[in-house]
């Protein structure tokens, strides 16, 4: 096996099915990874992640880095041994989760400082001090320390902020020296077509190992999002791995990897899931619904999920109403077992050249 080797197996247009090499195994995509914030999915047991294919798991920098602490994490042998994981595993930077306390962050050219939510501490995060911390948790792929922008910005917040993450990205990759982790760059440029395309050509000279999209489904239309990544998405390296971050629903993974991308990751499914709001092949169904309350059939008769395999709609139904936990994790192994179910299949519409009349089938159940 060689570490990071990238492999094109099939195309549609711009839609792609790769597998990629690392450290804790091949993964293949399209693919969405379930989001494990703290080095857990949120009522999901490592156990049932196997039995869901689950290929890669995303954790997040920021928040293990505050809770226990990066030391902590690397003295238990590393997140993958800390959370008893054996696949393969990415850790964003936190950089977005940093950005999004603007009231208490400083940020200048070497880095930013921060207060912590945890305990109101201030901390410094410089590239290379981040790249430490990641190299510490030990996922196989890492993100690069970026300066997110919001929306909306002024294009020269934008411009300068491109030019900003241009150059920690630079430091990022002098400071990465774990060889069994690979590091990826991240696109920036908001909703300005001209500036995605410099920062993607900054990245690209750089010669990253993959590719990341990020700063969209930021508080823009759907329209200028799909305008961005239809942009930004296909001037990526087609050798390398391209992925969206933190997008989003099922027709976003859709219209994505029309656009070239590759992987995927959102809290949405378990977020939803605690709130009762469940994907279906008949499309979107809320389970707190009166409609359902004597309703015996299956969650989605199209499943075979733990969760429509055992149990009706009139429980599903009951146990949300009863704020009961199981709630939360039939719920949440039903939507993640769709969202991966769409990616598996879209890799297989890929692979026989069906991939046009997938993509329309989804855009008819949720284009509405």
């Amino acid at each position: 096996m060689v570490l990071f080797d990238c492999t094109i197996e099939a195309t549609c247009g711009h839609a792609r099915a790769l597998s990629y090499e690392t450290a804790h195994g091949t993964f293949h995509t399209p693919m969405f990874m379930p989001v494990g914030t703290s080095a857990t999915v949120k009522g999901i047991t490592v156990d049932q992640l196997h039995q869901l294919n689950s290929q890669v798991v995303l954790a997040n920098t920021y928040h293990l880095s505050m809770r226990p602490g990066a030391d902590l994490v690397e003295e238990a042998g590393g997140v993958h041994k800390f959370m008893n994981y054996d696949g393969p595993m990415l850790t964003d930077s936190g950089g977005f989760q940093v950005f999004s306390l603007a009231d208490t962050l400083k940020l200048d050219a070497d880095g930013l400082t921060f207060r912590s939510i945890y305990d109101g501490s201030y901390v410094r995060w410089t590239p290379e001090s981040n790249m430490h911390i990641q190299e510490q948790i030990g996922a196989d792929i890492v993100m690069q320390l970026d300066q997110c922008t919001p929306y909306p910005a002024e294009r020269s917040f934008v411009a300068n902020a491109v030019d900003l993450s241009a150059n920690w990205a630079r430091r990022c990759l002098a400071a990465h020296k774990r060889p069994d982790q690979t590091l990826f760059g991240i696109v920036q440029g908001g909703m300005f077509k001209d500036l995605r395309s410099e920062s993607a050509r900054q990245l690209i000279d750089l010669d990253f190992e993959g590719y990341a999209i990020g700063g969209l489904s930021v508080g823009e239309s759907k329209d200028v999002m799909m305008e961005m990544l239809y942009h930004t998405a296909p001037i990526l390296p087609s050798e390398k791995p391209r992925y969206l971050m933190g997008v989003g629903t099922p027709l976003d993974i859709i219209k994505g990897i029309d656009a070239g991308v590759d992987m995927f990751d959102c809290v949405l499914p378990t977020r939803n899931a605690r709130n009762g709001t469940l994907y279906t092949s008949l499309g979107k169904l809320n389970i707190k619904r009166r409609e359902f309350a004597e309703d015996d059939g299956p969650l989605d008769p199209a499943c075979n999920c733990y969760t429509c395999r055992t149990f009706s709609r009139a429980y599903l139904r009951h146990l949300y109403a009863s704020q009961e936990l199981l709630s939360f994790r039939l719920n949440s192994i039903h939507n993640l077992t769709y969202f991966l179910d769409t990616v598996r299949g879209a890799r297989a519409a890929i692979r026989e050249g069906r991939w046009a009349e997938y993509k329309r089938r989804y855009e008819e159940l949720y284009d509405v």
